[in-house]
Formats: C-alpha cells, structure tokens, sequence
C-alpha cells in the first residue's frame, strides 16, 4: 500500500481503504513506500524507507478501532497501514483517524502560541537582544527539523500511537525504554498542566488583588481545566485550539502595544517598581557579569516554548492524511519566529532589564492595561493544559480499554474511566503547582528534564536508525556529503541534548534553592499572592 506524499490516491481515504493485494507493501519485509517525496535518490526510483524493527504488537492496529486482530495474523502483517485503521474505525461511534491538517495545525498553535512566549522579554533580558533573537531563530530550525524527523518514523510507523510507543521501537524494543518514556511523557505533561494551575492561580490573584487563598485559585483552576478536558478526539478539541491561539495572539500584541505607549514601566515589587531603578535598561549583548545559571535558565525558556515533539506522534496518529503534516508544521513554525521575536524584542525594548518580570505582564506599569492583555490569556491559560491532559489520558486510556467497545463507543465504563484518569492527573497537577510556585525556573526546570529527550536526544537516535534501516550500518559514507553532515548534524543533537539535560538541570535548581534561600517567592501550599 502506498502512502507516497505526491500519490493523491485514496490510500487513506475512508471511502477506499482496501487497496488491491499487489500495491500492498511488507511492513516487515524490505519497507518501500512508493512516492514518499517527490526527490529521488541519485541512482533513480523511489526513497527507500525501511522500518527500522517489527512492529510493536499485533493488536495495536486493531485496537484503534476498539478490535482485536485476529490471533493468527503476523505481527509483520502488511495490514498494519493507516487504510486499515480507517477501515476498522468505520461504523464506530468515536473515530479516531479525523484530523485534517488545518486541525492539526490549529492544535499546533495552540501548543505553541501560548503563554510562555511572556518569558521571552526575561530571556532576551538576561542574554542580551541579538543573542537573544539569535537564539530564537537557531532553535526554531532545531525544532522544525527534528519535527520532521518525528513525522518521518511516524510514516513509516503508522501503528505508533504516541512518544512512548516510538521510545520503544528507537531503543531496540525494549519494554524498559517504553516504561521510561511513559513515566517521563506523564511527568512532562502533569508538570504543564501544573504550570497552568500555578499561572491561572496568578491570573486570578492579579484580577482579585489576592481576594482569595493562593491555594483556593489554584483548585478552582484545576477543576474547571477537568471539566474542560471531556473531550475523547483532538478533533473535537481543535475548534477550541484556534480560539485559544487567537486570543493568545491578541494578548501578547496588546501586551506589546500597551509597552509602548505607558508613560512608564511596572516592576516586579514596590521596591522594583518605576521609578525606583532609573530609566529601562536595554543590552545588546549580556551584560558583564551574567552568570552561567542565568544564561542557562534564559536559554532554557526560550527552549521550552519552541519544543513540543512529545504531543506529535499522539497529533499524527489521529490525521487523516499523515503526510501533509508538514504544511502544519511549517506554518505554526514561521508564526513562532515572527511572534517570539516581535513579542520579546518589544516588551525588552520598552521595559528594559531592571523592570523585566516573568510573565512579562507584571512589566507593565498601567494596571488596566496589564489586566487587560492578561485577561486575554485565558483560554490558553485553561485549553493549552486540558490540551497535554487529553494527551495524558488518551495515552492510559488506549492502554486500559484496547481491543474493547469501551475505547470507540459511548458506554458508562469508558466514560466514567476517562473523567477518573483526567481527576487524578489535573490532582497531581494542582499539587506540583503548590509544591514549584514559581513560573520562569518551573520553564526551565521542565525544558531540562524533559525536553532534553523528547526535543533532542529521542530524533538524533531516530535519524541514525532510520538512516541505518535504509542503506546499512555505514550509511554516512554510502551517501556522500549528504550521509555525512546528516550523521554529524544528529550526533551533535544527541549530545547537546545530554548536555541541556545535566547543565540545565543543575541551573535550574540552583536557581530555585537560591530563590527560596532569598524569600524570592511564598513556600509550598502558600496562601500568599502570587499576583502581578
């Protein structure tokens, strides 16, 4: 069966998704995709595309549509394609296979166009305005082309249902690598929505003037994002990802414009606030005597808004037409650059180093129109956390019910399981809140942990493997310059990944440990406000 980018054909089309047995292909045999891209290999015909080990189980096609397949077929069954999962959803009352790429990328800007960007005056602070912009734009290629790789083994994989599924098949199917990628994956997105109850308790704190116990905001904050994150499919979430991006959109512009026309700057404090430290204070470059954790907690911010490779197997699983991902992907990619850079080079601009607060709100020194452009956060400030919980409970949820009528059809068991898996993690998410209640080291402590494997370390493996699959253990010198910058270029990431991973770690928590030592914010299940 092909699923060649430049083939139109219905291969994964609903209406025809049976394909004549001679256009099958062996997904455990040789692995040719016919068409995959419309380039050719020097030597003529299509790209090869091997998978680089068998699949994950038997039943995992299967399971997508709430089936099992039948215990004689082989695991190497050429079945395994997105035409059958479209097949086996067909007659289900919760389909799974419905994204378009216009809804994939609306989830995309929703992940990505969200409140972090509020962090980037604070980095551009700390490393200096060029640097800073420099930064923004080498990263953003570091994103796009390990996207790409992710969208690539997501291709020649199509029974992988989320990261952990490819964690395993990239570390040799091994059943450790898919539990580590697993605890990782639900550690990484409780801690996000754990930043959302911590930001949302500020937002209220901050429209309140702390009418109410820190703690209180926090809960009310999760049990409106659980109520919120009912929905079973990213289709059906979709039309609240594009309101949550515009409004997010409209809020960073407005926070943008109102910096530059106040007379003045906020502050973090009274004692900070104008015009206490004389006029902004704008560097080009970082000023003399930064600090190494303070570069690298700026850097790591500006990392963690752009890395978001663990939600994109689990979007890609739920597209129609996997291969036009790339259209998403892009697009969301060139609004990221132009939005981050114009958000933070302004608000810096305007408020300066000694004035800089995280999230950039607080910077602001018109209270209505800090409340203003806050208050525009809203939808992110709940959807962008309901959006990484869904993912979170899909991943359980799919493990639990696999193979029964309860994954794709409307029963009182399915249900009342997905309201009590998305309970418990937003519970988890509300106590990491109170236990980290700060909002730029919980970024970077995150990006540190985390995003080390799943925005570097995960696709550097992923290349190599893929490379070696298609044309042997000595693929960087069987194709040239091509094989060769290709190796170099994924072995850097692997390691600069290890190195955001101890580096970065080690600054984050320094930093912390030296925020609670200075009485830098309230300690755990505070009641004191954390409003700007």
């Amino acid at each position: 069966m092909s699923l060649g980018l430049g083939n139109k054909k219905a291969a994964d089309d609903s209406s025809n998704v049976t394909p004549p047995e001679n256009e099958k292909q062996d997904f455990g045999g040789q692995g040719y995709y016919n068409g995959f891209t419309p380039d050719t290999e020097r030597q003529g015909g299509p790209r090869k595309m091997s998978r680089i080990d068998k699949p994950l189980s038997r039943s995992i096609s299967g399971s997508v549509g709430g089936r099992r397949r039948s215990g004689d077929e082989s695991p190497d069954s050429a079945d395994i394609t997105i035409g059958k999962q479209l097949e086996l959803e067909t007659g289900n009352a919760i389909q799974y296979r419905t994204c378009s790429w216009q809804k994939t990328a609306a989830l995309l800007f929703s992940e990505y166009i969200c409140l972090a960007i509020m962090s980037f005056p604070y980095s551009y602070s700390i490393l200096g305005l060029v640097p800073g912009i420099i930064l923004t734009i080498v990263q953003a290629a570091f994103v796009l082309y390990t996207s790409l790789i992710v969208w690539e083994f997501c291709i020649r994989h199509p029974e992988v249902k989320d990261v952990c599924d490819v964690g395993q098949m990239l570390l040799w199917n091994k059943r450790w690598a898919w539990w580590f990628t697993g605890v990782m994956f639900l550690l990484n997105n409780t801690f996000i929505q754990g930043f959302h109850c911590l930001v949302g308790a500020k937002y209220l704190n901050t429209m309140t003037n702390g009418g109410l116990c820190t703690v209180g905001f926090s809960a009310i904050m999760a049990v409106i994002s659980w109520i919120c994150s009912m929905p079973r499919t990213f289709d059906a979430l979709s039309k609240l990802a594009t309101l949550s991006a515009f409004f997010t959109f409209i809020s960073v512009l407005l926070a943008a414009i109102f910096a530059g026309i106040e007379d003045h700057p906020g502050g973090a404090t009274p004692e900070t606030s104008w015009p206490a430290l004389g006029k902004p204070l704008v560097y080009i470059i970082p000023v003399a005597g930064t600090t190494f954790v303070d570069g690298m907690n700026a850097f790591l911010n500006i990392s963690y808004t752009f890395i978001g490779q663990i939600t994109l197997p689990s979007f890609i699983a739920e597209m129609k037409e996997p291969r036009d991902f790339p259209k998403a992907l892009w697009a969301v990619t060139i609004a990221e650059i132009i939005v981050f850079s114009l958000v933070g080079g302004i608000i810096y601009g305007y408020t300066g180093t000694n004035y800089n607060t995280a999230p950039a709100f607080g910077s602001l020194g018109n209270e209505l129109y800090l409340k203003v452009s806050f208050s525009f956060m809203i939808p992110t400030l709940i959807f962008l956390g309901v959006l990484y919980a869904s993912v979170s409970a899909r991943f359980v949820f799919f493990r639990i019910f696999a193979g029964t009528r309860h994954l794709s059809n409307h029963t009182v068991v399915g249900w009342a399981s997905w309201a009590g898996i998305l309970a418990i993690l937003w519970v988890f998410a509300f106590i990491i809140a109170e236990v980290i209640p700060f909002f730029s080291y919980l970024l970077s402590l995150m990006s540190a942990l985390f995003d080390s494997f799943f925005g570097w370390i995960y696709w550097g493996i992923a290349y190599i493997r893929m490379r070696r699959a298609d044309y042997g253990p000595g693929f960087w010198k069987n194709r040239g310059w091509r094989g060769w910058c290709g190796i170099i270029l994924n072995v850097f990431i692997i390691i600069f990944g290890f190195f955001n991973l101890v580096a970065g770690t080690y600054a984050s928590v320094d930093a912390i440990l030296v925020g609670y030592q200075v009485g830098g914010f309230g300690g755990p299940f505070s009641c004191q406000s954390n409003g700007l």
